[in-house]
């Protein structure tokens, strides 16, 4: 019963953090891409402030939920469901390590801008901060497919 709690929880805070790469494949990056400065400043900073707030917890509910996963599975280490796991928290990582060297330190300098005063080169830091959240996109869409797969055929 605890391996299910914890596989619960595991998925349910994997699937909120993927959910944004999902919104940015489907929508939110051409959306971006055809924003006039101003409002592409503007989003970008409201954006910012909310996932600061509230994303910063469900960050830390996955890795922790995750972690416990792999811990709690290791005594199976060939298990598929602890294979996936660690792959799946592999891929939790590799997200929040781009999002804090990559992602953060360039919404830092949109945070700084205002409608009136931004650089030159703004267009430039918008495409680097998707080219970043593209690898981060890649990272948890995989380990959440991974993770899924290790619940579903790895589990019993």
């Amino acid at each position: 019963m605890a391996l299910k709690i914890l596989l619960l929880l595991t998925l349910l805070a994997y699937s909120i953090i993927v959910s944004q790469s999902f919104m940015y494949l489907l929508a939110l990056k051409n959306t971006q891409i055809n924003l006039p400065v101003n409002t592409y400043i503007e989003i970008r900073k409201l954006i910012d402030i909310n996932m600061r707030k509230k994303f910063t917890y469900v960050v830390y509910g996955a890795l922790l939920s995750n972690l416990l996963l792999v811990i709690f599975t290791a005594k199976n280490p060939g298990s598929l469901l602890f294979i996936a796991a660690t792959l799946a928290f592999t891929g939790l990582v590799a997200d929040t390590a781009l999002t804090l060297k990559g992602n953060m330190p360039i919404n830092n300098a949109i945070n700084t801008w205002s409608a009136d005063s931004y650089p030159d080169n703004w267009a430039d830091y918008r495409t680097k901060w998707l080219v970043i959240f593209q690898y981060r996109q890649m990272a948890n869409i995989i380990g959440f497919v991974i993770l899924l797969i290790g619940v579903v055929f790895g589990s019993k």
